[in-house]
């Protein structure tokens, strides 16, 4: 909204602005809502379906800002430029909607349920394998192959010597190969 400043020295006759003035300068319309409508809705579409590249979404933006314009149409109306205030408003919405479906796509494609497949059967042949073993050797050859742990850790995790460490860990590589060995030749023989 534009304000005049008073000179002293200015005679002239200062009008307070019509709707039909502000509006008609900025739409070539009268005051009615439905003649300013009917006067920027085409040119607003074009411009947002210029800003959007998408025919459905411009649609939608305008109208959106045309519905919240309605209900402030009688401060709009005495605006400069009320088209200028109706197409920020739908540029908004589309930049808005934008931004949501944008975060929705990333939302979905972290969340996407993909196809996870089983285990290989070597991988379920190892779980039976290690399973068979005693508790102490099964923990050493998981923190020693898995975890990646040292000798030395695992004997401090285990509170154990590390010959204690290194003897659990032979004994379940051959029982681990033994039983590896085994559902190998049970599986050639199914």
């Amino acid at each position: 909204m534009m304000v005049r400043m008073h000179d002293p020295g200015d005679t002239r006759e200062e009008r307070s602005p019509t709707p039909t003035a502000t509006a008609g300068a900025d739409a070539g319309t009268g005051d009615s809502f439905e003649e300013f409508y009917a006067a920027t809705f085409q040119p607003l579409l074009l411009q947002l379906y210029a800003y959007t590249a998408d025919i459905d979404q411009a649609r939608d933006a305008v109208q959106e800002a045309f519905s919240r314009a309605w209900p402030r149409w009688n401060k709009l109306v005495h605006y400069d430029r009320p088209t200028a205030w109706i197409r920020t408003v739908a540029m908004n919405v589309a930049r808005n909607r934008w931004r949501r479906l944008r975060a929705a796509r990333a939302h979905a494609r972290f969340r996407r349920d993909d196809v996870i497949e089983g285990p290989s059967p070597d991988r379920v042949a190892l779980a039976r394998a290690l399973a068979t073993l005693p508790e102490k050797q099964r923990r050493v050859i998981v923190l020693f192959h898995v975890a990646d742990l040292s000798i030395t850790e695992i004997a401090e995790q285990e509170g154990a010597a590390t010959g204690t460490v290194k003897s659990w860990l032979h004994r379940g590589r051959t029982a681990l190969a033994v039983a590896l060995s085994d559902s190998g030749t049970e599986e050639t023989n199914a």
